[in-house]
Order: structure tokens, then sequence, then C-alpha cells
């Protein structure tokens, strides 16, 4: 049996009503289409997690327009800080997710299906660019080994590798990547390490698992591998990932589904005969 155990949504840059990301865009409505597209999945997700930059700049009538447009979701969502939120307000407008905390790092873990989710907090305040101190680097190792039983899943947002998106690659992690691999490779139960802050669908091999980020379900980082070019977005078609759990080989499945009205679905076969 196969079940869409969670989706992961980042990078939604909510602003205040009537507000625009960069002068140029409205993400409310794009966030509302990934969220009309996450309910019309056929197997229904059993949660949402959303790896950071929920909104644009942290602020309370940010976080009240995210509120209102994630009441659709009927699973449960767990919220997660990048380097454009504000813990403190995070926490203020969202009291019901205790799971937050109430001082600190943003770091948790919870279970969904047979999968623990672990959430660990790169954001260093007041800047872009992430960091894993040996404070949340011990609490991580110590994580891992209570829960060595069970397939885990590390979510972050800033991505602990080299993307060659060198613009982005000056605001990755700058602090504790090295050490983080060398945790994780100890710990073969580590099914995935998910990530955002890319606006981009990138896979790595990292510490003897996969590390990704996702597509953002508004605007795209401009793929440029360039070392120099200029920081660019664009409006590629926004994303979102869905990650399924395979009960026959006990392995995590990952997809990258597309936000849109495209045509279909149509069937291209029938009894294993392809039709002219």
């Amino acid at each position: 049996m196969t079940t869409s155990l969670f989706v992961q949504i980042s990078d939604t840059h909510i602003r205040e009503p009537g507000r625009l990301a960069y002068n140029r865009l409205d993400t409310a409505p794009y966030l509302s289409q990934a969220v009309k597209s996450v309910g019309t999945l056929p197997q229904p997700a059993l949660a949402v997690v959303m790896t950071g930059d929920l909104t644009d700049f942290g602020r309370e009538a940010e976080y009240a327009h995210l509120r209102s447009l994630l009441a659709p979701f009927s699973g449960q969502v767990y919220l997660m800080p990048g380097n454009h939120d504000d813990r403190a307000q995070l926490r203020k407008s969202f009291p019901e997710h205790s799971y937050l905390g109430t001082e600190g790092f943003i770091q948790y873990t919870v279970k969904i299906g047979p999968v623990r989710l672990i959430a660990l907090d790169t954001v260093v305040h007041g800047q872009s660019h992430g960091g894993l101190c040996a404070e949340r680097l011990n609490w991580l190792a110590e994580t891992l080994e209570k829960y060595s039983a069970e397939p885990v899943v590390i979510a972050m947002h800033h991505p602990p590798f080299k993307t060659l998106i060198g613009h982005m690659d000056k605001i990755g992690l700058h602090e504790g990547s090295a050490e983080l691999e060398a945790i994780v490779r100890r710990h073969s139960n580590i099914e995935r390490i998910i990530c955002g802050h890319l606006h981009r669908a990138i896979d790595v091999r990292f510490g003897g698992t996969i590390a990704s980020t996702t597509p953002s379900p508004a605007h795209q980082v401009c793929l440029d591998l360039d070392a120099s070019a200029e920081p660019a977005w664009s409006l590629e078609p926004p994303g979102y990932r869905v990650h399924a759990w395979d009960d026959a080989s006990s392995r995590l499945v990952t997809h990258t589904m597309c936000v849109g009205d495209f045509e279909g679905p149509y069937p291209f076969h029938m009894d294993g005969v392809l039709i002219d």
C-alpha cells in the first residue's frame, strides 16, 4: 500500500493583503492554488510541512494572512521558520501549534504515519544565511539516537549543500554543514533531508542519504550556474513535493507536483495495449 504521508510546501513569502513581494508579486493567490491542489490529490496527505520563509517580513499581519490561506487544509500543518520569518511572531500568531515551543530555536519531532519528522532550525537572527551551532547539532544527535529504530525525515530551511547557484550559496548554510553530514552518516534510518530556501527542486547525495529542496508555490529562483550571475527570479510553474511511503519496500518516494490547470488526465493504455 502507498500512502501520501505529507506534502512539503516552502517559501510562500506571504505579505499583508494588498501588498506585493518585491513590489511585483502577489504571492497569496499562488498559495491558495497550492492549497487547492493539495486538496485534490488522489491520496490525501496526512500532513503539510512548511519549511520556512512563510512570510516576507515576519510581521503580525502577514502571519494573519497566512492563517487564512492555510485554513482549508484538513490535516495537520507543521510550520518552520526561514530567514524571512520571526520566531517570536510565528509563535504568537499560531499559539495552538504547541510544538513550536515558547522560546529559543524552533526544533521539534512529530510522527507522521510510520515516519518521524525532525524539524531543525537553521535561522540566524537578522541574517539571510543560515547556521547550525553546537546546541542545535547536539540536540539533533540526541534526537536521532532516541529515534534510531524509526524511519526519519529531517526538515530544515537552509540546505546543507552547495547548490551551484552562486548568489543563493552566498546566503546558504554557513556553519555546521560538515558536522551535520557526519551526524547524518551515522544513521542509516534517515530517509531524507528536506529543505526550502532555494525555490527550486534540487537533489544531492548527502551523508549517505538524499538531501533536497522544493519549488516554491509562487516564484522560482532562476537556474543559472554561473557563479557571478545576478540574483533573479521567474514565474516558472509553481510546485511542491509529495513524500509518499511505500509499505512494500519500506521506503520514502518523493514526487514534485506542479501547481496549475493542465489538460488531462487522459488514458494512454487499456489492458496493456497502447491506444492508437
